[in-house]
């Protein structure tokens, strides 16, 4: 920024780039939601009972149904998950909710005011009835991270990674580079940002690294606060 400034006077704002986190739930409940309005002619009527619960990570989402009796009708089935699917997009803590599974298991409908958008709305509001009571917790992505650097900066690099909650996972020597090493490490995303400068500065510039993204790990205390305030302010002035 600064030298594009300088060299062609251009302004330009700079802001770390955005770490997409997400979030996800431990506790398994049910939930019965009702939509029923009445407004002259046809209403609208729509009325569900889910199972909210957790899956392994990185299992994703799955809707299901054991609906018998024709409670909620065949046809309206599809609209159940397209009003829980809806919500995930954003959760009790303002993120895309992953690795959760809901079950339809009951419901009534009428013969005349049900239809597919009121099962969604149905759906949907017993999902933003239901989650929050699900304990929802915040996940961070964490990433495969790879550091080169003269044999001589190895315990600098191992400072860089514990100072940014990383975790160590061992070094070996770097194939062809003779005094060179490469340490292997797990760091959060929202630690990458200025990892160069500080690797740069420790190594006398000769330090490198890459990375890949590895998994969701779940973030907690004073940590996931501030993520979680930062991103309600964010929605809030939007």
């Amino acid at each position: 920024a600064e030298q594009l400034a300088e060299k062609y006077n251009v302004a330009v704002s700079t802001r770390p780039p955005s770490v997409p986190y997400k979030e996800t739930i431990r506790k398994q409940i049910e939930q019965h939601a009702r939509h029923k309005k009445q407004s002259g002619g046809h209403g609208q009527f729509g009325d569900v009972h889910i199972e909210i619960g957790p899956r392994p990570r990185g299992a994703g989402f799955e809707f299901s149904s054991r609906v018998v009796g024709g409670s909620v009708p065949r046809q309206y089935i599809p609209s159940v998950e397209t009003g829980v699917t809806r919500y995930l997009d954003r959760g009790p803590l303002g993120f895309p909710v992953v690795d959760v599974a809901v079950c339809l298991f009951d419901g009534q409908h009428h013969a005349v005011d049900s239809s597919d958008m009121a099962f969604q709305t149905a759906a949907q509001a017993a999902m933003r009835e239901g989650m929050p009571k699900c304990n929802p917790v915040l996940l961070e992505p964490i990433c495969k991270v790879e550091i080169d650097s003269p044999s001589a900066h190895t315990s600098k690099v191992n400072q860089i990674v514990s100072g940014r909650r990383g975790q160590l996972l061992g070094f070996d020597a770097k194939t062809g580079w003779p005094g060179w090493d490469t340490v292997h490490a797990h760091l959060p995303q929202s630690e990458m940002a200025d990892l160069i400068i500080e690797l740069r500065s420790l190594t006398q510039g000769t330090g490198t690294f890459r990375y890949a993204f590895d998994h969701l790990q779940e973030l907690g205390g004073r940590e996931a606060e501030a993520v979680i305030n930062q991103r309600q302010e964010a929605q809030a002035a939007a």
